[in-house]
């Protein structure tokens, strides 16, 4: 029961966290489980589970406000599907060492890139929408898709980074499209994936569910009463302690 206590309420505030950024549930989510016994392979497995919770929730809430354009989100779901499936499968050979490093470090210049530039993405504007710019700007996609599928935590962040520098997106928005596509769907064919090459611990998953549920309400909700301002902060804060963390993890894993 204690267990069942603390994985709520860490799913609860992880969760909430991630739903006012866009992204970096596992921060705190994922070290949980591992120190609670679980291994690696079944800790991610039930981590992606649990995080397609967050995308219910916050999708409950942005759906309110109809801030999602269903032609730009198919494609986002078309340019980075493809990219989950084929990381799902990646993951059983690349080293995990090396992957923490990388993602670590380019999620490190995320936060710090947002941070120097107090301007970015607190304003909307219509970028790259010609034939040039949705091919290089799917290639994109797709490749944070590749991460989002074969790593653990922090790639919902450089979604919302890519959509705000890249589509022209505002911070607000950014995250909407985020966590109902990235949470929702990306995450939920990680997540099946993931569930029929690791195993799942199944009863710790209704603890999780719930915290993550919750959480994406009230992270959501946060960021659409309070604005643009917010959740580049939060943005900023989550990348500069995903990547710290990653980079810490790699190092003290040599």
């Amino acid at each position: 029961m204690l267990d069942i206590m603390v994985l709520f309420v860490v799913a609860l505030l992880a969760n909430t966290l991630s739903a006012l950024a866009g992204g970096g549930a596992g921060l705190l989510q994922l070290p949980a489980l591992l120190m609670l016994g679980l291994t690696f392979p079944a800790a991610l497995a039930t981590h992606k589970i649990a995080s397609v919770a967050l995308g219910v929730g916050a999708t409950l809430r942005h759906l309110r406000e109809g801030r999602l354009r269903w032609r730009f989100a198919t494609f986002i779901l078309a340019c980075g599907l493809p990219g989950v499936l084929l990381g799902t499968q990646l993951i059983l050979v690349v080293p995990d060492r090396w992957a923490e490093l990388a993602l670590g470090l380019l999620t490190l210049g995320l936060g710090l890139y947002s941070w120097q530039r107090p301007g970015l993405g607190q304003t909307g504007e219509r970028l790259h929408r010609d034939a040039a710019g949705l091919r290089l700007g799917g290639a994109g996609l797709f490749l944070i898709g590749l991460l989002n599928g074969s790593l653990t935590s922090g790639t919902g962040l450089f979604v919302t980074l890519w959509l705000v520098r890249w589509f022209g997106l505002d911070y607000t928005r950014a995250v909407s499209y985020t966590l109902v596509l990235v949470g929702l769907f990306w995450n939920g064919l990680g997540a099946a994936m993931l569930s029929v090459q690791a195993p799942v611990r199944w009863e710790w998953l209704p603890a999780l569910l719930a915290g993550s549920l919750l959480g994406g309400y009230l992270g959501a909700h946060w960021a659409l009463l309070k604005g643009n301002r917010l959740v580049k902060r939060a943005f900023e804060v989550l990348t500069v302690a995903v990547g710290a963390k990653l980079l810490l993890d790699a190092l003290l894993s040599y």
